[in-house]
């Protein structure tokens, strides 16, 4: 009975989140961007998620001029869907209305390879892969047991060392994705204006002042304050109330 009763509010919340959300979407066409905003967010707050919703709801608050928000949820969406393209792009318009102007550091050698790599997929997606590498060893493994002719069992053979690689090539994928998707910690600046520090007291020395939008990677944090990294490079402290971190 409990187990009933657990399974129909999974389905009417389910049924709620999709009507909230299309209504969202009818909203957004008819340019109320504020109250899509609201329909979308509803949606988030029943704990439901996906990459169109948080791209839906970046789209509103792009169209209101609210950067923070914007970028905050493009890379939301992001972290959902790694490599998206019309992602990218709306995030890359986006960006252009910081005030901020931080070139990256370019990163060469391996390191840059390995990453571009990993990258293409997200860790469950690498995971899927190797699943899907698996069986397909399973399907050859099987068509070389059962093969009478001699070139099908070298063809079945061939292929298995091949899949066998690809296993172990998603498998290390995954881990490697999965690595520092856990240690990298990207977060938005939501304060108008935010000192960073040299040490995480507010008599420190100032580094430099960010703006809203620009996006940073918390390094550490202690009580209020939360050491982060510049896209250049740069480091210091910043009050933990003036970013949100994109990760939870």
């Amino acid at each position: 009975m409990k187990k009933a009763t657990l399974l129909l509010i999974l389905v009417a919340q389910v049924f709620w989140a999709q009507n909230n959300f299309e209504n969202g979407n009818k909203l957004y066409q008819q340019g109320q961007y504020e109250a899509a905003a609201e329909a979308y967010q509803s949606v988030l707050n029943g704990r439901q998620e996906s990459a169109e919703l948080y791209f839906n709801l970046a789209n509103c608050y792009y169209k209101r001029n609210k950067v923070a928000p914007a970028i905050y949820n493009y890379e939301k969406a992001l972290t959902l869907r790694p490599g998206d393209a019309e992602i990218l792009n709306n995030l890359h318009f986006a960006q252009k209305m910081t005030i901020d102007e931080i070139k990256e550091v370019p990163k060469v050698g391996f390191a840059k390879l390995l990453r571009d790599f990993t990258a293409m997929l997200s860790y469950d997606g690498w995971a899927w892969m190797g699943v899907g590498f698996s069986t397909l060893f399973l399907l050859f493994f099987v068509g070389y047991y059962f093969s009478s002719l001699t070139i099908y069992k070298r063809i079945f053979f061939v292929g298995m060392f091949v899949l066998i690689f690809l296993i172990l090539l998603s498998l290390l994928s995954a881990v490697f994705e999965k690595s520092h998707d856990q240690n990298e910690r990207p977060a938005i600046v939501f304060a108008e204006s935010a000192e960073v520090k040299s040490e995480p007291r507010t008599a420190g020395s100032d580094v430099v002042v960010l703006h809203e939008g620009t996006k940073v990677m918390v390094l550490e944090t202690l009580d209020d304050w939360k050491k982060v990294e510049l896209l250049d490079g740069s480091e210091g402290w910043i009050q933990s109330n003036a970013i949100k971190e994109v990760k939870p």
